[in-house]
């Protein structure tokens, strides 16, 4: 198959021939036709992160949807020939943090990085192997292999792109709001950052009948995506203080939740400083190796909250088909953030995009 392959940061990734072993028991074999350029895999990229949880050579990629072509021993669910969105999070279903409804943060599939999660590696370049990106998924190629676990059937109704969507960017924005932070009806929300994750939060905050919505970014281009997804207030950070400008919307109270979209230590300062007294500030965005984030020593009389957010905080058996309802109600406006797509040979055309700030999100079709 034909795989975008990285073998050093700041280097374009390069677009070869490539052997996957799979499926194995318990795994899915998926043609990818769809697969989204996040800001995860630019990190990697960039070399933001960097060590030992990230080894290279990778095949990176974790936002995707495609077809079933092959199902391994133990597979009872799915079937070749069935649409289904990726999850980058794999679940055992039986450790703690699966029974008690946290399988995003599933600790029964311990693996070294860059491995499945039986601890192989499946992907070679002769006698070359190369790593997956994150616990058993590269969809940055024709082909991924994945647990039976994060390939979650959607019905065929669904397009393809909105589906990719769903797979991080989406799940993780629009969880933030209704699964992390459960913002109630009438509450007011800041966020910070509108790439792919911030527009998703924007659209969660729709969903959860917020009364304000501010947008924050640098990029006008950004804030019109904001605008057309039901932001109702946004700030152009270059040109005025975001804080100032939000204590006004929000007659010097400060909003109920701020969410940084991004992962930068300034943003989730800022976040902190938004929200008011008792308000929530919610991390999403994934930061820099080695980052740390400033909360002052006021925050016990100001009863802040401080939340992280991983993917969501998602079940995504249960959180992709409800978004995928969503969707097809029309309730949920994915087809907006889509602003360019790309074949497989063009994604690092899809990358310099993103690094520019161009796209709302810019999608590969691997298999086009």
């Amino acid at each position: 198959m034909r795989a975008a392959v990285l073998y050093e940061p700041h280097t374009p990734m390069t677009i070869e021939d490539v052997s996957l072993d799979g499926p194995r028991e318990d795994e899915v074999l998926v043609q990818v036709r769809a697969t989204g350029a996040c800001h995860s895999d630019y990190h990697v990229i960039d070399g933001s992160w960097h060590g030992p949880g990230f080894p290279l050579p990778v095949i990176l990629g974790h936002e995707a949807a495609g077809v079933v072509e092959k199902v391994g021993a133990n597979v009872r669910t799915l079937a070749p020939g069935d649409h289904v969105i990726l999850s980058f999070a794999p679940n055992c279903g039986r450790c703690r943090m699966c029974t008690t409804g946290q399988p995003h943060l599933c600790s029964g599939m311990p693996s070294p990085a860059g491995t499945f999660p039986d601890g192989t590696r499946r992907h070679h370049k002769g006698e070359v192997e190369i790593n997956c990106f994150g616990r058993g998924m590269s969809s940055f190629a024709e082909y991924s292999v994945v647990h039976q676990s994060a390939a979650v059937k959607i019905t065929p109704d669904m397009p393809m792109l909105g589906a990719a969507l769903i797979g991080c960017a989406v799940m993780t924005g629009v969880g933030a709001v209704l699964n992390t932070a459960r913002v109630e009806p009438g509450a007011t929300v800041a966020v910070f950052a509108t790439g792919g994750v911030g527009l998703s939060v924007v659209q969660g905050a729709v969903l959860a009948n917020a009364s304000k919505i501010i947008a924050v970014d640098r990029l006008d281009n950004k804030l019109d995506y904001a605008s057309s997804v039901g932001a109702t207030h946004l700030i152009n950070a270059q040109g005025e203080d975001p804080l100032a400008a939000i204590r006004e919307i929000t007659n010097g109270q400060g909003v109920d939740y701020a969410f940084d979209a991004i992962g930068d230590s300034a943003v989730s300062r800022m976040c902190y400083d938004a929200v008011r007294r008792g308000g929530t500030a919610v991390i999403v965005g994934m930061a820099p190796t080695g980052s740390e984030i400033s909360i002052p020593s006021t925050i016990a009389g100001e009863e802040k909250i401080v939340k992280g957010c991983f993917y969501g905080s998602s079940r995504p058996a249960v959180d992709f088909p409800r978004l995928v309802d969503f969707y097809l109600r029309g309730v949920l406006p994915l087809d907006r953030m889509v602003t360019h797509t790309y074949p497989l040979s063009a994604i690092n055309e899809a990358f310099d995009a993103l690094g520019r700030g161009e796209n709302a999100r810019g999608l590969i079709t691997p298999t086009s």
